[in-house]
């Protein structure tokens, strides 16, 4: 992969909190990034924060553990959060935009499209979109998750070139503790090297970053960890990639977008089981048909994404299924031919 600075016109970047809250490097940071719009390149923005700046408001030493104080800090910290953004980019005349996301607008199709056209609308405006999770109302991403993950289906979302993705150290780093300087494929060895956070504003750590760099890698979007206190981080990110950080190498092949968005961002309404005759057939890229449905489980509507397992119970699929679970019942294990998921609607997730 040979590619330099103005092959990446659209770059995602996403910046955690314990960066925002060292405040080491992030002067750079934001120069960095005022750089790259000033020439014209399109750069959004997946930045935590919110709960890290709600406890500084609020002077508590420690992260709350109730969700409602959780939810209220997050509340209070997203003013704080896009206030010290505005004032940063200000001097560069750059407008800044807040955009609140949960994962329901990406598990909504239309919601998702509508998302990426406000973003589309943004840019073409030369503003920042600032994309955070909707903290003070999704109850399962406070809990278990991370912006990491975010960054790489906004990545996904607007097409990105390329996926950055700021940390506190200067990559993936191996048992020997040096980095391991380019990853072709993820593999089990490779998130083994990962370790959760133990800092006291983020959730994050190694594991959600790498989990952020497979959903990028199978969109075919290049994936970069970098030291985001390094002076010209960013910049190196782009100029010299295979010397910045740990760069995740792309799929050359990648899923359709509608597809991406089967895999990554709908959660599956239910579970449809078939037969080894149907699963042959999935793999050799056929429609699902009623004839090789064994049973289901769940309640889903026409248009619902469901996962498919095998007669082992093993999750080898997922598709948009055609019927609701009501209606599967009349035709399930029917001769006469009823395309349950059609082809185009369906992923194969492991053969």
């Amino acid at each position: 992969m040979e590619r330099s600075l103005k092959d990446y016109r659209r770059i995602v970047i996403k910046i955690g909190a314990s960066l925002l809250t060292s405040k080491e490097g992030l002067d750079c940071v934001i120069s960095q990034i005022a750089g790259f719009i000033r020439d014209k390149r399109q750069v959004i923005l997946v930045s935590s924060g919110a709960i890290a700046f709600g406890m500084k408001t609020l002077g508590l030493k420690t992260r709350p553990s109730r969700l409602d104080q959780l939810q209220a800090a997050a509340s209070l910290g997203q003013n704080e959060l896009m206030r010290f953004y505005a004032d940063k980019f200000e001097p560069y005349d750059i407008k800044t935009a807040q955009i609140l996301l949960t994962w329901e607008d990406f598990n909504d199709r239309t919601r998702y499209l509508n998302s990426k056209h406000t973003i589309e609308a943004l840019l073409g405006w030369s503003a920042l979109p600032i994309i955070n999770e909707n903290d003070t109302v999704s109850v399962e991403e406070i809990r278990f998750g991370d912006n990491d993950r975010l960054s790489a289906l906004v990545a996904n979302l607007v097409g990105a070139d390329i996926l950055i993705i700021l940390s506190d150290v200067e990559g993936l780093l191996d048992r020997n503790g040096q980095v391991v300087r380019m990853v072709e494929q993820i593999t089990p060895s490779i998130e083994r090297l990962a370790s959760p956070t133990d800092k006291e504003f983020c959730v994050g750590g190694m594991k959600t970053k790498i989990s952020a760099a497979k959903i990028a890698v199978e969109s075919s979007i290049p994936c970069i960890i970098v030291d985001g206190k390094k002076s010209t981080g960013l910049t190196l990110a782009l100029s010299r990639p295979f010397e910045a950080g740990t760069i995740f190498l792309p799929k050359e092949r990648s899923l359709s977008a509608a597809k991406r968005w089967v895999v990554f961002c709908a959660k599956p309404k239910g579970q449809i089981w078939v037969d080894d005759g149907a699963k042959k057939a999935l793999l050799n890229n056929k429609s699902l048909l009623s004839v090789g449905l064994i049973r289901y489980e769940g309640k889903f509507n026409h248009g619902d994404i469901v996962d498919i397992s095998d007669s082992k119970d093993e999750v080898f699929g997922r598709g948009k299924v055609n019927f609701s679970s009501q209606d599967l019942d009349k035709v399930k294990g029917l001769q006469k031919m009823k395309e349950v998921i059609h082809k185009d609607d369906l992923v194969i997730l492991r053969t």
